[in-house]
């Protein structure tokens, strides 16, 4: 089976083993973590706790690299649509520059690639050479693996190898847990870090009032102009680049103001790519030009026709499932755009009208649940709604809906309950410590929240006086004098 390689044996080994490596085999799930370790190490949001921005691009670039190579080991897998990601890679001396990449002074680097390969190896291999990693431990790997019996392959399990210290030893290879434990032991008591911070804080929050007026300024200008609901960012870009992006789409304005008309009652949202969001809001990617802008101002029209097909096609699924509500909630999903979150919805439904599943009409009212194209198996999130998996065993999702009804409507019920209370120590927060803004990061939960508020109730912080504070997932001064906190934070070490 291997004859139609023997031609190649004339050419050099190192140009030959790339080809030759490629055939050999399939990875695994497992092998495919762990061959990806340093990539994991290089692009790992604990690392940008200083950089928010960038810290909240590679969170997001990640689920949807997770989702892609969960799709690709789904028995019955043909292709995947093409994916573009962006990661900002930090630097280390494994990781050379190619002299084609720009390089920050922050330590790290932008790198931007589009999948669209069929399987886990090429895809590791991509990913790697994409962010000019090493492809020698791949390459080790694959052989060593290859070289095993078969029936000890078959029963090697996906999960995520933890190799032993002196591997990271002999290889120079940096130990990513290492590191992580490194970051958690540098976690300082809130109280001492905003003693130390607190000073540049309020110096950056003064010097950023200014440019806080023109950006209100701004935006409210451009809403009224365009009669926009919103103007919004997906990433926590300066206030400065913010006025940038109004600016920009000020002048646009000015030159086709008719055109960009057709965004009326539309929320605005800039962020990594143009188009409409699975949501209908207008995206404009900050990367791109006022041409690109233009074109997508010209097609909401057909995105609004396509954006009503949506909505009749989530009310056909509500429909055959007993009136569950197809909701897509942004905080806690990949994003994607309209198309995108068309098609989903489109499988989803064609696989329900073949099986027709016999729900009671209305029976499910009051119920929610989101489409995920990155599990196997339904689940009940916390929150009260159905995480349910596009190619989900219909006969599987009528049991597992239906068992888990009741519970679904107590989380829902205890979702609310803890809103309010979250509302309540939020505004008890921002008068105790005489907070000019509070406001937490989407992926803090409400639970989290209130804990976080429960115990700062019990401080007393005299620096947040005036202060804009975030609650997040880690310490950081904000270019613009915004107060980061963990939601963990306590007066020790931090929370794991």
């Amino acid at each position: 089976m291997f004859c139609h390689l023997r031609p190649v044996r004339r050419l050099c080994p190192g140009k030959i083993l790339p080809y030759c490596f490629l055939l050999s085999r399939a990875l695994s799930g497992a092998e495919a973590v762990n061959a990806l370790r340093p990539f994991y190490f290089a692009v790992h949001p604990d690392f940008f706790g200083q950089h928010p921005r960038e810290r909240e691009v590679n969170e997001n670039s990640l689920k949807r690299l997770s989702a892609y190579l969960e799709n690709l080991q789904k028995p019955g897998f043909k292709s995947l649509k093409p994916t573009q990601l962006v990661f900002y890679v930090r630097e280390t001396d494994q990781n050379p520059s190619d002299g084609q990449e720009h390089f920050s002074t922050s330590g790290f680097r932008a790198v931007k690639f589009t999948l669209h390969t069929r399987d886990l190896l090429s895809t590791v291999l991509y990913i790697l050479n994409s962010c000019s990693l090493s492809i020698e431990h791949v390459q080790s790997l694959n052989t060593n693996v290859h070289s095993q019996p078969l029936k000890e392959a078959k029963r090697t399990s996906d999960r995520p190898i933890k190799w032993d210290k002196s591997y990271y030893s002999f290889t120079g290879f940096k130990d990513p847990d290492e590191d992580l434990e490194q970051v958690w032991r540098m976690e300082t008591t809130l109280t001492s870090w905003l003693d130390n911070n607190g000073k540049s804080a309020v110096k950056k929050l003064k010097n950023s009032l200014p440019l806080r007026k023109e950006l209100d300024r701004l935006k409210d200008e451009l809403s009224h102009q365009l009669q926009l609901s919103d103007i919004r960012w997906q990433r926590s870009w300066g206030i400065a680049h913010r006025c940038s992006q109004l600016h920009s789409l000020g002048r646009l304005a000015q030159q086709n103001l008719e055109t960009l008309k057709n965004a009326k009652g539309c929320t605005i949202i800039f962020t990594d790519r143009s188009g409409m969001s699975a949501v209908g809001h207008v995206m404009l990617g900050t990367m791109d030009v006022h041409h690109h802008w233009t074109k997508l101002f010209e097609r909401l029209p057909s995105y609004f026709d396509l954006q009503r097909r949506l909505t009749h096609l989530e009310d056909q699924i509500s429909y055959l499932l007993g009136g569950i509500q197809v909701v897509y909630i942004e905080e806690l999903q990949p994003v994607l755009t309209l198309e995108e979150y068309y098609s989903l919805l489109d499988v989803f439904y064609n696989r329900l009208l073949k099986s027709r599943i016999p729900f009671h009409p209305r029976s499910l009212r009051g119920l929610q649940m989101i489409l995920n194209s990155d599990r196997y198996a339904p689940s009940l999130h916390e929150l009260g709604h159905f995480n349910i998996p596009v190619l989900c065993d219909p006969a599987n999702l009528q049991w597992f809906i239906l068992t888990k009804a009741q519970q679904a409507r107590e989380n829902m019920k205890r979702k609310e309950e803890l809103k309010v209370i979250e509302n309540e120590l939020m505004q008890a927060s921002t008068k105790k410590f005489s907070l000019e803004k509070f406001y937490k990061e989407p992926s803090v939960s409400s639970i989290q929240m209130v804990d976080c508020c429960k115990r700062l109730l019990e401080q007393s912080l005299p620096y947040l006086q005036g202060m804009h504070l975030c609650v997040s997932h880690f310490y950081s001064v904000m270019q613009d004098g915004d107060l980061c906190i963990p939601w963990n934070w306590k007066n020790g070490e931090a929370i794991k």
